[in-house]
């Protein structure tokens, strides 16, 4: 398959202008040309015939032919950030929208999130190479590196087997964040997960398991094999300085094991290999600021401060809705977003930020809707605060879900109908009119607008609830059968937090679904993101469009003759060029 495209000839780095096909070991074009360029991919046997290398070129042809098609060729981003919205399905993007709109009296069928104004928006496909409905490490390494793994892994290519440490060697993948960094620009990862949770890790990190977030995770094998946990890498990143910014929880990942949690009575650090990586930061970064909670992050002169790291739970943050109960203070999402920008956009160079709002999958997994369209109001909120603290000319905002997931939205509510509550209108799209009474289903029970494929909210007897409605937290380990038909919710308050929407086959966590999720994007280049896309793709549109990580793939002889990258830069290529001496 050959794909004919217009070269971007041009890039501004640090205010000059020069020829990015100038970048190491390409031959420059000359301004004047008009010629379109070939990016040529090899027709293959699929999945068989699928490489990191074959999945790399694809994704840069597609990305190219995206911004020509949209006449974004030459639009240029001195900033990136990238908004995760970990499980955001477009059912669940649609019932936040209602739901953030009824909270605010007004119509919430019409509303619209911040990320849904945005002018240009895709689809993305999200299968692995190795499943239909995918993780969040292999969805996640797709949109960081520009190559589609294997699920479980993170960093690194679909060729060596999950857990297999010495096989994974040499099959590294270089990451957006760690282009960013070696160009000079700023890095950030903001999370509302453990900051080595997968798709933060897939940010700097690279192992075969995703599972490996503290060294006390690892398998013997994985240690006599040199494997590194997440937690010490985002602590020893090669670049360097390592991240400009990193918030998220997990902090007993990064205290030894034994030390108590400063915050919880009976928390303590969870490290074997005796490492105290929050004294190791410090010690690294003398002027950088290490906080814990709100209190301290809000006290901190951040214009003036070059290194954050918060860890501010021992596991997970909390839910929106428990926040405020939060016992030292927790940050919200938007509140972390400000923060991270306010410090990265110091760097005249730039800088390069994820954001993920990541306990919308797990209110998900754990079948309760409220939780996690509350979830994700809080994600659009932080992506609104992005917008305040920068300038839309040369900032490229790019939201986006990793995998979707089960929750339906069915019935045939009324208009205004409250979206957490039971279906009231028609009962059949053929019912000539429309009653303001409940809904009712074959066995004349009612039903709530929102449901389940799968999950806890399965109504059959389990070894933690009985029989009938369930209610969060609700972990089960075996169920039982349905006996007495559907539960009768008339009397059962279905907007309640704890609510579980009703989930047809009774499993502990609901599972991922595996259909496209949506792409919103503004800013320079954003007008690449149309159609529908492979979601490697995501990466190559962003690196086509933000010319210092583009030039630091050029240096790493990824680059065409048109200067656009297309062929997989080593990962121990990318090591040479940032082995220098740390810097305070």
């Amino acid at each position: 398959m050959t794909l004919l495209l217009a070269p971007i000839r041009r890039c501004a780095l640090a205010g000059a202008t020069f020829l990015l096909t100038a970048c190491a070991g390409q031959a420059a074009v000359p301004s004047g040309a008009d010629q379109a360029v070939a990016i040529t991919v090899p027709t293959i046997a699929r999945p068989q015939g699928e490489t990191a290398q074959w999945w790399f070129r694809s994704g840069a042809a597609q990305a190219a032919l995206a911004s020509t098609q949209a006449h974004a060729n030459g639009q240029q981003a001195k900033n990136v950030i990238v908004f995760l919205g970990d499980g955001m399905s477009l059912p669940t993007i649609a019932a936040a929208h209602i739901l953030a709109g009824q909270r605010q009296s007004a119509d919430g069928e019409s509303y619209r999130l911040s990320f849904e104004k945005f002018p240009f928006s895709a689809l993305s496909r999200t299968y692995e190479t190795d499943q239909q409905t995918p993780d969040s490490a292999g969805t996640m390494t797709a949109i960081m590196t520009g190559v589609k793994t294997r699920a479980g892994v993170i960093g690194v290519s679909q060729q060596p087997l999950r857990q297999d440490c010495a096989g994974a060697r040499g099959h590294e993948l270089v990451t957006t964040l760690e282009l960013a960094a070696a160009a000079g620009m700023s890095t950030g990862a903001v999370t509302t997960t453990r900051i080595t949770h997968a798709t933060p890790a897939a940010t700097y990190a690279h192992l075969p398991e995703r599972n490996w977030e503290v060294d006390a995770e690892l398998t013997p094998e994985a240690k006599a094999a040199g494997c590194k946990d997440f937690a010490a890498q985002l602590i020893d990143f090669p670049a360097a300085n390592g991240l400009t910014v990193a918030m998220g929880g997990g902090r007993t990942e990064f205290m030894r094991a034994g030390v108590p949690d400063p915050e919880y009575a009976g928390q303590v650090g969870r490290r074997l290999d005796h490492r105290d990586l929050i004294a190791e930061w410090q010690a690294h970064h003398p002027h950088g600021a290490y906080v814990w909670n709100a209190r301290q992050l809000k006290a901190l002169d951040l214009a003036h401060t070059p290194r954050l790291l918060g860890l501010f739970e021992p596991l997970h943050m909390n839910y929106e809705h428990e926040r405020p109960q939060d016992p030292a203070g927790e940050p919200s999402l938007a509140e972390m977003t400000t923060a991270a920008i306010t410090v990265l956009k110091q760097n005249p160079n730039g800088f390069f930020l994820m954001v993920e709002g990541g306990r919308i999958d797990h209110a998900l997994h754990a079948g309760n809707a409220y939780r996690a369209l509350d979830e994700t109001i809080s994600f659009s909120d932080a992506v609104k605060a992005a917008l305040a603290s920068t300038d839309p000319a040369d900032t490229l905002i790019v939201v986006t879900a990793d995998h979707s997931h089960t929750m339906t939205f069915a019935g045939y509510p009324h208009r205004g109908n409250p979206i957490l509550g039971k279906v009231v209108g028609r009962t059949s799209s053929y019912a000539e009119k429309s009653s303001k009474v409940l809904a009712t289903d074959a066995t004349g029970q009612p039903y709530t607008t929102l449901g389940f494929a799968s999950g806890p909210g399965y109504t059959g007897a389990s070894d933690r609830q009985p029989e009938g409605p369930k209610h969060y937290p609700h972990y089960p380990h075996t169920y039982s059968d349905i006996q007495h038909g559907r539960p009768d919710l008339r009397k059962v308050d279905t907007t309640d937090p704890d609510y579980l929407q009703e989930a047809t086959v009774p499993l502990k966590d609901e599972t991922h679904g595996g259909e496209d999720v949506a792409i919103f994007a503004t800013g320079p280049g954003a007008a690449a993101f149309h159609g529908e896309l492979e979601q490697n793709a995501i990466f190559h549109i962003i690196v086509q469009h933000a010319p210092r990580v583009r030039a630091e793939l050029c240096r790493l002889d990824s680059c065409n003759v048109a200067g656009v990258p297309v062929n997989r830069p080593r990962y121990a290529d990318w090591l040479k060029q940032v082995e220098t001496p740390r810097q305070p």
